[in-house]
């Protein structure tokens, strides 16, 4: 029966050994930033087969020359309470599984900054609850250890904005040919309005769904609370 006790400690061990490993870098990522998160290698693979004239571009920028509307914009259209919560916004995640269960698959994920970030450091975006479950593990260890300007520092360096192209620096100079720390209020609003699809409006860039959102976050970023 030891064969049985094998099959079961394997992958135990592969599920702390990754923990292990990912705390490990989650305390070096308090100072320094990543060279490059699972979910770019991920993407970056899959272009490589499907696009393979997309190449990386990944600008890493202190938090203070990120334009505070874009701070704004993401707060107001991706976690308005990112600012107070510990990881987790309870009443979204509750709204999330009962979106799932309706549709008997996993799409809503009711997902904060914090984990939008624990998800682009570590893993990548297949839809299972052992996923999300890993998910919240990571969340905690980084909200229990990373300050959340820092947190935010690094959520605003690695998100994807298109094509190959991760974080504020890039995406501001891409899409609208300035800095990250020059964006105006629209323009910020309308780089917000892209990141829960940013390559579908990387080919769509007409859709009027980009126009409507950017007209909502515009309308609620009066209103977001940064990390102090």
């Amino acid at each position: 029966m030891n064969w049985i006790k094998y099959l079961v400690a394997a992958p135990l061990a592969c599920i702390v050994l990754f923990n292990v490993w990912a705390y490990g870098n989650i305390l070096s990522y308090r100072a320094i930033a990543p060279y490059r998160t699972s979910f770019m290698s991920m993407r970056m693979d899959e272009l490589a087969a499907e696009k393979p004239d997309v190449a990386l571009d990944y600008r890493w920028v202190p938090y203070p020359q990120i334009s505070v509307n874009l701070k704004k914009a993401l707060i107001a259209s991706e976690d308005a309470g990112f600012a107070e919560h510990s990881g987790f916004d309870w009443n979204g995640i509750k709204n999330a599984m009962q979106r799932n269960e309706r549709s008997g698959k996993i799409r809503a994920g009711g997902s904060t900054i914090s984990q939008q970030l624990a998800k682009n450091l570590f893993l990548n975006e297949s839809r299972s609850y052992f996923r999300k479950a890993e998910e919240a593990v990571l969340t905690s260890m980084l909200e229990a250890t990373t300050d959340k300007d820092r947190l935010y520092e690094l959520y605003l360096n690695v998100i994807e904005w298109g094509y190959g192209i991760y974080g504020a620096e890039a995406a501001a100079q891409h899409w609208h040919r300035k800095s990250a720390a020059e964006l105006t209020k629209a323009q910020a609003a309308e780089l917000a309005a892209r990141v829960p699809r940013p390559l579908y409006y990387a080919d769509h860039p007409r859709d009027a769904a980009l126009k409507r959102k950017t007209n909502i976050i515009l309308r609620r970023m009066g209103s977001a609370e940064l990390p102090e």
